[in-house]
């Protein structure tokens, strides 16, 4: 089995231990389209600023030319404001935690760049994280007032977003396990390429999301494919989709306007249940009953719905992020930073963005 590792290097940081004083970690995310940055004290979120580029809409998706431009323009007001907003000096930092990848290269860089700069002029230890895992440790974010159970080790993950689909055993705050993946499109793709095919907006997934909680979800039956293990496909999904409202739209040219939540509905229901299928079978195999769901997809009502009903059906402990982690987010950096500080990983500043998964 493939395994998480970090793709830092862990060594005794120069600067200082941990538990000398309150740790304060900034956190940076600038992986895709949105400029992020948060701060932690001790575990404890106290900012997370997010900017957001709203020109990609245009488009029907992100264009990496124009991701990197805005967020050049963006990270040095939304760092300040993280620091205002946690009521620190940037002299208080510990260290700063950035995303290093997988992510659009020209995006990343940006963040990457930004942090070794900042760190130097600190003299203050750099901690590189890798992406999908900070989705997967933003169960861990607590604010002072909140009342968020964290799971406890082990337990399985459910990673699905625009770029990935996995079931990751996570064993603790730095060892994961990928036991299952797609094997081609992700969940969140396959629902962005149906949600163009019925020429809907971008991102189709909250637009899909919408209607889909006004249709039927037995309306339509599209495609499921027989994967062995715990490893997932969609791209047979998406041409069923394609096939199938090809044949609606030559008998009644309207079909998705008269269809258009049954639609949204029905793709609906067969990603969660090609998710949950494959999740239910890894929780039944390695006898685990903690099971929590990360990435942007996690958003989705039905498959949070889904999630609350194999709880009831199987006896699950379940653990689904508040709405604003789900989506890229500093805040998830930082409290990944935070724990590889503790347990002094740090990076070398030569260390180079990736923009595949190389873990």
């Amino acid at each position: 089995m493939e395994e998480l590792k970090h793709n830092g290097v862990s060594a005794t940081s120069p600067f200082g231990e941990a538990g000398r004083g309150p740790v304060y970690i900034l956190g940076i995310e600038s992986s895709c389209d949105d400029t992020s940055a948060a701060v932690i004290r001790d575990g404890i979120l106290l900012s997370n600023v997010t900017a957001s580029q709203a020109v990609h809409m245009e488009y029907g998706g992100v264009v990496p030319e124009l991701a990197s431009r805005a967020h050049q323009q963006n990270i040095v007001p939304v760092v300040d404001t993280a620091l205002k907003k946690a009521g620190i000096e940037r002299e208080q930092l510990s260290a700063i935690a950035f995303t290093r990848g997988p992510g659009l290269m020209g995006s990343l860089l940006v963040g990457v760049s930004f942090a070794k700069g900042l760190a130097l002029s600190l003299g203050i230890p750099l901690i590189d994280v890798n992406h999908l895992q900070g989705h997967i440790l933003a169960h861990f974010i607590h604010t002072e007032d909140d009342d968020y159970e964290s799971p406890t080790f082990p337990f399985l993950c459910l990673l699905v977003s625009g770029g990935n689909s996995q079931i990751v055993l996570v064993k603790s705050y730095h060892e994961m396990e990928i036991i299952g993946q797609t094997i081609d499109d992700a969940a969140g793709e396959a629902i962005d390429k149906c949600s163009k095919v019925m020429g809907l907006g971008y991102p189709g997934g909250p637009i899909i999301d919408k209607l889909a909680r006004q249709g039927n979800p037995e309306a339509f039956i599209f495609s499921k494919p027989i994967i062995a293990g715990y490893d997932y496909s969609f791209s047979g999904l998406k041409t069923s989709f394609l096939y199938s409202l090809r044949n609606w739209l030559a008998e009644d040219p309207d079909f998705i306007e008269h269809h258009l939540n049954d639609l949204a509905a029905s793709l609906e229901k067969t990603i969660v249940d090609i998710l949950m299928k494959k999740l239910r079978l890894a929780a039944k195999d390695l006898k685990i009953k903690r099971v929590a769901v990360a990435g942007g997809v996690s958003a989705n009502n039905g498959l949070r719905n889904a999630f609350h009903d194999y709880a009831k059906r199987y006896g699950w402990k379940v653990f689904i992020p508040k709405f604003s982690y789900t989506t890229d987010n500093a805040a998830m950096i930082a409290i990944t930073g935070y724990y590889k500080y503790l347990n002094k990983e740090f990076c070398p500043v030569s260390a180079p963005a990736y923009s595949r998964n190389v873990i």
